[in-house]
């Protein structure tokens, strides 16, 4: 189980290797994906609170990466935070999430990428539940719901 200290470690040190990698040019995830999952993805953006489609959805399956289709999370790990984004406790796989110390916007944060494309998917804090504390706040417009 990852740990807020394993997260920073990663941030500073180097994350772990994916199991693969994929690397498109910038036309390429154009032609791909949706305009709203283009910003996101590919420009660091961030979707309103409450509007994602998957805030609300708690069906059983796994929550993988919309640019190149890797799992990132599992239903069984996502809990309602109140934030407005889906939140989870742990990535599917250690692997899976890439992180990166984040001090836009005045604040110093870590981004969470996923590790085999490097699209952006939101930002970890250290407030989630027991027992790993953590908070995974995930754009619902960077995730596919790939259901059970």
């Amino acid at each position: 189980m990852l740990t807020w200290k394993d997260i920073i470690n990663f941030s500073v040190k180097g994350n772990p290797t994916p199991d693969k990698r994929v690397e498109k040019t910038e036309a390429e995830w154009k032609d791909e994906l949706t305009p709203e999952q283009f910003r996101i993805t590919r420009l660091k953006g961030t979707e309103r609170p409450h509007t994602g489609d998957l805030c609300t959805a708690y069906e059983a399956g796994k929550y993988n990466c919309v640019c190149c289709n890797t799992p990132l999370f599992d239903s069984t790990i996502k809990f309602s935070s109140g934030t407005g984004w889906p939140s989870f406790t742990q990535p599917i796989a250690e692997n899976a999430i890439k992180y990166e110390r984040d001090t836009a916007f005045g604040m110093v944060r870590v981004e969470v990428m996923c590790n085999t494309c490097d699209g952006h998917l939101g930002h970890v804090f250290p407030d989630g539940p027991e027992p790993s504390g953590l908070r995974y706040c995930v754009n619902s417009e960077s995730m596919q719901l790939e259901k059970a």
